[in-house]
């Protein structure tokens, strides 16, 4: 039967997701390039925030009219099993802890009699070419923050065994990738549960010979700050990009604490100093919350504080939503989404202006870039040395590593052309 994996959300979900193609095109199912054109979708699922979900249940809806079959997978399959049930009876719903089982699953179902070569490296099954490969390395986290519905799906941490990872990594060098991305839930406390921990397992990829780059995971800052100086030493070789993304989400401790969060905002910019000690130019990435409940103009204003003090290469800003089954779905004192809005465009509007300044200080200087994607317009992406997108102009091969100037610049992006 023809399939396609449609995923949403994290990278960990992308990540899954071409793990579940591999599983079907091994079971002898026939990849095609879109849903419209297969038998079986497997949506593969993220339920983060409310409007992830709703999407994702008009999108059940689209499919059943469609008259596809559908597997559900990803965090809505654990989390939210009733409401894809109701809506799809009979139909096969693989939560995250049950990718193992996947194939004995599917060819239940499913039989078919020609297996076929398995593909781990490109977006599930639309785009084996690609150069980027995204390798899981552990399930859940040691967190239980108060606002996530995503703990319910992926329980708590497990670690895959480092010889499953350096084979995935390995397997997909070879394949032709080029650019490697390690994800988890959070990154850095991979192999708490196990005596192991990232750095060592970084070591144990880096052994591997070859001209590629490592994009680090979502970091969560204690787990991070647990093992920041070898870390930072492992950032010293050139095959792993110089780019950290380690949520903050408030810069009140106030509202830290009723999130759940386990540090201070004072620590945040500490190992924030710290890293930029050990590398000058490594790239900071965060994520802040809008409208936790609680969260008054004076909690709001240390947010933009913080933001203004680190200036962070990159924040991502959500507006609170409330996940069933969570503490925080049960706090009082919710904040009116017009509030939590108007404060997601004033920390947009500076992250923009912080942005823009940063990188108009790089125009004229020459990097060495990785091309990773084709762009629009006769264009390519690039990414840098710490993980700054670059826009190329021209035809340049992917995978290839290229010496560029920076000519131009965005808030988000670079411009740069072939020295």
């Amino acid at each position: 039967m023809r399939y396609f994996v449609e995923s949403y959300g994290c990278t960990m979900n992308y990540g899954e997701g071409d793990i579940i193609a591999s599983k079907m095109r091994a079971l002898g199912h026939s990849p095609v390039d879109s849903a419209e054109n297969a038998d079986i979708v497997i949506l593969n699922t993220c339920t983060v925030v409310d409007t992830t979900e709703k999407k994702m249940i008009e999108r059940i809806s689209q499919l059943k009219s469609a008259k596809k079959e559908i597997i559900v997978t990803g965090c809505m399959a654990k989390a939210q099993t009733s409401r894809i049930s109701v809506r799809l009876p009979g139909s096969l719903i693989i939560p995250p802890e049950s990718y193992n089982s996947l194939s004995d699953i599917v060819s239940e179902k499913y039989p078919l009699d020609e297996p076929s070569e398995e593909v781990v490296c490109g977006k599930g099954v639309n785009n084996d070419t690609r150069v980027s490969a995204i390798i899981p390395i552990a399930q859940g986290c040691l967190g239980n923050c108060s606002y996530c519905i995503v703990k319910f799906a992926r329980g708590d941490l497990v670690s895959y065994p480092v010889s499953q990872i350096t084979e995935q990594f390995t397997d997909a060098l070879k394949r032709g990738c080029r650019e490697i991305q390690i994800t988890a839930q959070d990154t850095a406390c991979y192999g708490s549960d196990t005596g192991g921990s990232l750095p060592q397992l970084m070591k144990e990829l880096l052994s591997v010979p070859g001209e590629y780059k490592i994009r680090i995971g979502m970091m969560n800052p204690e787990s991070l700050e647990c093992i920041l100086e070898p870390l930072m030493d492992i950032m010293r070789d050139d095959r792993v990009y110089r780019f950290i993304h380690v949520p903050v989400q408030s810069g009140s401790d106030d509202i830290l604490k009723r999130m759940n969060r386990r540090y201070t905002a004072s620590q945040f910019v500490e190992m924030v100093e710290n890293m930029r000690s050990f590398h000058g130019d490594i790239s900071i990435s965060t994520d802040i919350i809008t409208g936790f409940p609680g969260e008054s103009n004076d909690d709001h204003g240390k947010s933009l504080d913080l933001i203004r003090n680190v200036s962070p290469d990159t924040v991502n800003v959500t507006r609170f939503s409330s996940r069933p089954g969570t503490a925080a779905a049960m706090m009082d004192d919710k904040i009116h989404g017009r509030v939590s809005k108007e404060r997601s465009r004033e920390i947009t509007a500076m992250r923009f202006d912080e942005a823009k300044h940063r990188n108009d200080g790089l125009i004229g200087k020459t990097m060495r870039v990785l091309v990773t994607e084709t762009g629009k317009n006769n264009t390519m992406i690039a990414r840098t040395d710490n993980y700054r997108p670059v826009i190329v102009a021209g035809d340049n091969e992917l995978g290839t590593f290229l010496n560029i100037v920076i000519t131009d610049c965005e808030p988000t992006h670079l411009f740069g052309r072939p020295e």
